[in-house]
């Protein structure tokens, strides 16, 4: 299959504003005829002046077709540039609106693994920095090259050799702008690399100065920042000194077109081949010929970067994607998650080694073993955040393959580690997981999870704004904010992965004891390492080294299970020297 060009991409990006740049190249082409007759008259004045001719009333009249003529050139031109910005921003939304779709399609682990300061970087200035060339690329260029085209045609016309000698010295202009062109790509990728780094410690940076401080390394992380800044700078300084010499005597040489024009068209005025006026007309002409297609190369930088970043972008929009129907193909008899034979890994390092497990509707499922067994991973499996490499995950029989993501969504409500806020109200943070609620459900949902006194101590209650992030609550506070909203959800199956794991015991309880009561009837996965919370559960699954160790109540893994007896003992010991410490301070 052929490989679509940057162009064919910004047409499609353009959608049914496509038509804007084919009238904007229209336009252009009309302002670019109308600013070369202005100088088709002038030459016209002074030949007929040589000539002796004094009818000032023809020159008047000529005068003011130059006016009008080179008016409505801007007017033409203003036109064009506003057609193709009504285009490029019609772009610009499209690729953001693309990109940020495919994201929601594409596995979270690649996701991820593009990193959130790189995805940004693209989406927004990477994209934003694409505006100018496109809007102006298009017209300017047309109308630059139309002008070139119309006047070379026209000195042909007069006269083909002194056509011939104005152009002289383009090509050693170009010469001198060909050495610009030695290790351009390697230059120019050096400037992106380094302004995509610059970024991502930016971002680094900015993310993580309250751990920077904490831990005194603020001297080295500015440092690192210090170094990317100058790296960045240094990039494009390395470039243009190399290139300045270059660039001095192209732009240079290349207007200069008098040089040739001069002297070469006063030896044939000498010798009788060309007439003084067609002599005055081509050296009018000859000095506005280069200009324009200098205006033209000053866009190649430009042009590469738009190659660029369509490049960045296509590599987003054409990543590999979850395939799910756009309906579901067959619906679940129940709530039951099964899992058979299932087998991932993250890239090249598989995790999961062939994990067969029921978890039935209406049951309290525990999965517990040490760090880095595969508790999340299963978790964010059944929450379809990836798909398996091989074998099948199941809701009531049916292979969630099947099910449309967004149906399927509205099964699973999913609490994990590392929990999100929007920079909004608590109200509309826990109104999240159900939009359609009212206030008095998003307030039930925040009682019912112990989340009502400390919200109502907050300055401004339920109407108090919770930061980026969440920064301005604690850790157990945006846990508990997390939990009512995945409450209010009122989805069928429930995951919590580590969902108390910045609560205090007391909170603790409470939120074990309201989630209890709020997924009676519901399929509920718990992930945690206090097995003091979970020796309830009908079901408790022990994950080792990517594999099921054993699955039974607590009581019968104490008695079948070596590791599972071992952790409890060392939950057990950790917690009665927790309790100690207390109670000796």
């Amino acid at each position: 299959m052929k490989k679509k060009g940057t162009f064919a991409w910004i047409m499609e990006f353009a959608g049914q504003k496509r038509n804007r740049y084919v009238l904007s190249v229209i336009l252009a082409i009309l302002g670019a005829i109308c600013k070369i007759v202005p100088f088709i008259v002038t030459a016209h004045i002074i030949q007929k002046l040589l000539m002796g001719d004094m009818y000032f009333r023809e020159y008047f009249m000529e005068c003011l077709t130059m006016a009008i003529m080179w008016m409505l050139g801007v007017l033409f031109h203003g036109f064009s540039t506003a057609c193709s910005h009504v285009a490029t921003f019609a772009v610009l939304g499209n690729i953001r609106k693309q990109g940020l779709l495919k994201l929601e399609k594409m596995p979270l682990g690649d996701v991820q693994k593009m990193g959130s300061g790189n995805i940004k970087n693209i989406l927004v200035e990477r994209i934003d920095s694409i505006e100018t060339t496109l809007a102006h690329m298009i017209p300017e260029i047309t109308g630059n090259m139309c002008a070139v085209l119309a006047t070379i045609t026209y000195l042909f016309v007069v006269d083909w050799r002194m056509a011939l000698v104005s152009l002289i010295t383009f090509p050693i202009g170009m010469a001198c702008f060909m050495g610009m062109m030695i290790g351009y790509d390697k230059c120019y990728n050096r400037t992106i690399q380094a302004t995509k780094n610059l970024n991502d410690v930016a971002v680094e940076y900015i993310g993580g100065i309250e751990v920077i401080k904490v831990f005194g390394k603020a001297k080295s992380s500015y440092d690192k920042f210090v170094a990317a800044t100058k790296e960045g700078a240094a990039s494009y300084v390395d470039w243009m000194r190399k290139n300045n010499v270059y660039f001095t005597f192209s732009m240079n040489i290349m207007p200069a077109t008098l040089i040739t024009v001069l002297p070469i068209g006063g030896l044939f005025v000498k010798q009788g081949s060309l007439s003084i006026s067609n002599f005055i007309l081509i050296t009018i002409l000859s000095m506005g010929l280069i200009t324009p297609l200098i205006n033209c190369m000053t866009f190649s930088d430009d042009i590469a970067k738009l190659n660029m970043v369509i490049e960045e972008v296509i590599s987003i929009i054409d990543a590999k994607e979850m395939l799910r129907p756009l309906k579901d193909q067959e619906k679940p008899k129940d709530n039951t998650v099964s899992l058979n034979e299932v087998h991932f890994g993250y890239e090249e390092k598989e995790v999961l080694h062939g994990i067969n497990l029921t978890l039935k509707e209406g049951t309290v499922n525990a999965l517990v073993g040490p760090s880095g067994g595969g508790k999340s991973t299963i978790a964010k499996l059944i929450a379809s955040f990836w798909d398996v490499d091989s074998g099948s995950i199941s809701i009531g029989g049916i292979d969630i393959r099947k099910l449309s993501s967004t149906q399927y969504h509205k099964l699973i409500a999913y609490v994990s580690q590392d929990n999100f806020l929007f920079d909004d109200t608590v109200r509309e943070n826990i109104r999240v997981g159900n939009l359609e609620a009212t206030d008095e459900e998003v307030e039930k949902a925040a009682k019912d999870c112990g989340c009502w006194e400390f919200i109502m101590n907050l300055e401004k209650g339920f109407d108090t704004v919770v930061g980026s992030g969440g920064g301005n609550l604690s850790g157990g506070e945006k846990q508990r904010i997390c939990i009512a909203r995945a409450m209010l959800k009122d989805a069928p199956i429930v995951i919590l992965d580590e969902s108390t794991a910045y609560t205090d015991p007391e909170n603790e309880a409470i939120i074990q004891s309201s989630v209890a009561k709020l997924v009676q009837g519901k399929t509920l996965i718990v992930i945690a390492h206090r097995l003091s919370t979970i020796t309830d559960a009908d079901q408790i699954i022990v994950v080792h080294n990517g594999s099921i160790e054993k699955t039974g109540t607590h009581e019968q893994l104490l008695r079948e299970c070596g590791l599972y007896k071992k952790l409890w003992e060392a939950h057990i010991s950790a917690k009665d020297e927790l309790n100690g410490g207390v109670k000796n301070v």
